[in-house]
C-alpha cells in the first residue's frame, strides 16, 4: 500500500474538519484523552482556560463541563473553528467563550491570561518545540498549569502517520518527532517545571474487531502527556 500524501496542518484540517467530531474518535486519542483528563483539575470554577490548537473544541467542552468561567480556543484552521463553534453552540453554559484564529507560535491571547492552558496533540505539527512552548508559557499565569500532549515518539519511529480520509482519498498530516529529552531541555530553558509525565497505552477493549493496525501499538505507549507548571 502506498503512503498517503503528507499535508501541512492548515491544508489537512481544511479537508478533515467536516468529519472531525468534538470527541476522541480513535483509540490513540482515547488513550491520550484519558491521561489528559486525569491531570486536569476536576473543578475549574472561576478559572480562565485556553485551548491552544483547539480543533473541534473537545477540550473546551471538557473545561466547560468542569465549571470554567472563561474559555478561549485558538486554532490555525478557520474550518476547524467553524466546526468547534457548531459543537459549542449545543452546550449551555454561562461561561464566556471565544474562538480565535491564530498560530501556536504567536497566540492572540494576552500575557498571563490563563489559569490552565491546554495543548492536545498539536505541538508535533511544528518542527520547533521551544517556540510554541514559550508562547504557551507566556499566556499562562505565573503558577499556572499547562497540559500538553503529543503522539509518542515511539510511534514516529515505527512509521505511524497522523492519517485521515477526506471523501475517497487518504491523507496524512505533517508530524515532527519531539523526544522527552527535547521537552526536558526546552522546559528547563523556559522556566517550566515538569510535574508529571504520563505515557498512556491503548485499551484493547476499545479497539474494534475489524480494525487494521500495527499490533505493536498494543505493546508500547501511544502518547506522551505532560503536566507543566509556570514558575514565574
Amino acid at each position: 500500500m502506498s503512503r498517503p500524501p503528507i499535508l501541512m496542518p492548515a491544508e489537512a484540517y481544511a479537508l478533515w474538519a467536516s468529519s472531525y467530531p468534538a470527541h476522541a474518535h480513535n483509540p490513540v486519542m482515547q488513550a491520550e484523552e484519558r491521561a489528559m483528563l486525569a491531570l486536569m483539575p476536576s473543578g475549574l470554577q472561576g478559572q480562565a482556560v485556553l485551548d491552544a490548537g483547539c480543533g473541534s473544541g473537545r477540550y473546551m467542552l471538557h473545561a466547560l463541563r468542569r465549571g470554567a468561567a472563561r474559555v478561549i480556543g485558538v486554532d490555525i484552521s478557520p474550518q476547524m473553528l467553524e466546526r468547534a463553534g457548531s459543537e459549542l453552540a449545543t452546550f449551555q453554559s454561562g461561561a464566556e467563550v471565544d474562538l480565535i484564529q491564530g498560530s501556536l507560535t504567536a497566540l492572540p491571547v494576552p500575557d498571563g491570561w490563563a489559569n490552565l492552558t491546554i495543548c492536545g496533540l498539536v505541538i508535533g505539527h511544528l518542527e520547533n518545540l521551544e517556540q510554541p512552548l514559550a508562547e504557551l508559557r507566556r499566556v499562562t499565569r505565573p503558577g499556572g498549569t499547562l497540559l500538553c500532549s503529543d503522539v509518542h515518539p515511539i510511534g514516529h519511529a515505527l512509521g505511524w502517520l497522523r492519517d485521515f480520509k477526506s471523501g475517497d482519498r487518504h491523507y496524512a498530516v505533517r508530524h515532527t518527532q519531539h523526544l522527552y529529552s527535547h521537552w526536558h531541555a526546552a522546559c528547563q530553558t523556559l522556566g517550566l517545571r515538569i510535574e508529571q509525565v504520563v505515557e498512556p497505552m491503548l485499551d484493547p477493549t476499545g479497539i474494534p474487531d475489524s480494525a487494521h493496525f500495527d499490533r505493536t501499538a498494543l505493546e508500547v505507549p501511544v502518547a506522551l502527556v505532560f503536566q507543566l507548571r509556570r514558575l514565574a
